[in-house]
C-alpha cells in the first residue's frame, strides 16, 4: 500500500529555503510553505534547510556581509532542533538514527559560494557548524564560477571564467576537504562538468530538473546527466514549475507531481536510479500541483509508486542516494 511505503520511508528533501533575517517560528503552523506540523502531518522525515546570500557586490564589504548572514542562518538552522522531537543531524548516521527514533531530522547547507568570498577556510567552518554542502553559484555569476543564470544587472557576460575560476577550483578542493558535499544547482554547464571532473566525491545538483523534458538554463542536460553518472553524482528533480514544463509567457504553470515523476522517469532511465533523488525547493518558489507544501508529500510518493517504483527504489530516491554522496564526502575529508 502507499501509505504502508510512504510511513516507513525515511523521506529526506533536499532543498528548502527559509525567510531570514525574521524567519516564522517554525514550531507553528505558519505563513510559509515549511513548518515542523506540515512536515510532521505529511511524513516528511528530514529537511535540508538553507542558508542562503543573494549574489551582491564582489568586494571585501560584500563578501564579509555574505559569510556572517550565512553563519548566522546555520546557527539558527541549528537551533531549530531540540535534540529529541527534531535532531540536528551533521552525519548520516545521525539521520538513520533520528528516523529510527521517529524525530524530525533537521539538516542544513549553504546557498551560494558568494559567502566564501575569497576564504577558503570557510568551508571547514561551515561543516563545524553542521552544514552538509554547498551550491557554488546562485543567480548571476561569482568569484568561484560562472552562473546558469548571467544577471544583466550585476553587469555579468554571458561567460566570465569559462566555467570555474582557479579560485573556484580551490573551493572543491576546500569543500572535499571539509566534508561537504559541492552542489552544482545554479552551475553553468561548463562549471558543473569541471567541476565533476575535479572533485574527489561525487557531486549533486540538490535542486534541478531535465533539460530534455523542459529546456530551462537551470536545469542539466542529458551530456550533465552522463556526466553525474561517471562520476557517482546525483541529480535531485525539484519541484520548480518553470523548470518541470514550458507554458506560454504570463500564463499560469500546471505543473504537478506527475510532471516531476516524467523527469524522475527520463533521469533514471538514461542514468539509472541510484543517481536520482528528489527536492522541493519549498520557499524558494518550488511547489507544484500536488504537492504544494510538506503536508502534501505523501502524494509524490503515490505518484511514484503509480509509475511502477517499489518500496526500494523509493527509499533509495528520497535518502538513500543522498546518504551514499553524503558518505562518500565525509569519507573523504581530511
Amino acid at each position: 500500500m502507499p501509505a504502508d511505503i510512504h510511513a516507513t520511508t525515511l523521506t529526506l528533501d533536499s532543498h528548502i529555503d527559509i525567510r531570514w533575517p525574521e524567519p516564522p517560528d517554525p514550531l507553528a503552523e505558519g505563513p510559509m510553505r515549511v513548518d515542523f506540523p506540515k512536515m510532521q502531518r505529511g511524513g516528511l522525515r528530514a529537511a535540508v534547510f538553507i542558508a542562503y546570500v543573494g549574489q551582491g557586490k564582489r568586494d571585501a564589504a560584500g563578501h564579509a556581509a555574505a559569510a556572517e548572514r550565512v553563519d548566522a542562518m546555520l546557527r539558527h538552522i541549528q537551533g531549530r532542533a531540540d535534540g529529541e522531537a527534531r535532531r540536528f543531524c551533521t552525519t548520516p548516521d545521525e539521520l538513520e538514527a533520528a528516523h529510527a527514533a521517529g524525530a524530525l531530522a533537521v539538516l542544513s547547507a549553504v546557498e551560494n559560494g558568494y559567502a566564501m568570498g575569497h576564504d577558503l577556510g570557510a568551508p571547514a567552518r561551515w561543516r563545524a557548524l553542521g552544514a552538509c554542502y554547498l551550491t557554488l553559484t546562485h543567480d548571476g555569476h561569482n568569484d568561484l564560477a560562472d552562473s546558469a543564470r548571467p544577471q544583466a544587472r550585476l553587469g555579468d557576460t554571458p561567460e566570465e571564467h569559462g566555467g570555474l575560476s582557479a579560485l573556484g577550483r580551490q573551493a572543491v578542493g576546500a569543500l572535499n576537504d571539509a566534508g561537504m558535499l559541492v552542489d552544482v544547482s545554479h552551475v553553468a554547464k561548463s562549471g558543473m562538468l569541471q567541476a565533476a571532473a575535479l572533485s574527489r566525491s561525487p557531486i549533486v545538483a540538490t535542486h534541478t530538473a531535465c533539460r530534455a523534458l523542459c529546456d530551462h538554463p537551470r536545469g542539466i542536460d542529458d551530456e550533465q546527466l552522463d556526466a553525474l553518472k561517471a562520476v557517482g553524482g546525483l541529480a535531485q528533480i525539484t519541484a520548480m514549475p518553470s523548470f518541470l514544463k514550458k507554458v506560454p509567457e504570463g500564463q499560469r504553470n500546471p505543473a504537478g507531481v506527475e510532471d516531476m515523476v516524467d523527469h524522475v522517469d527520463h533521469a533514471v532511465r538514461r542514468i539509472g536510479l541510484e543517481h536520482v533523488g528528489l527536492s522541493s525547493d519549498f520557499d524558494g518558489g518550488g511547489a507544484v500541483e500536488g504537492w504544494q507544501n510538506p503536508a502534501e508529500t505523501p502524494n509524490l510518493t503515490a505518484a511514484l509508486i503509480k509509475r511502477g517504483y517499489g518500496a526500494r527504489e523509493i527509499g533509495l530516491l528520497w535518502s538513500g542516494n543522498f546518504l551514499r554522496l553524503w558518505r562518500q564526502a565525509q569519507a573523504i575529508a581530511r
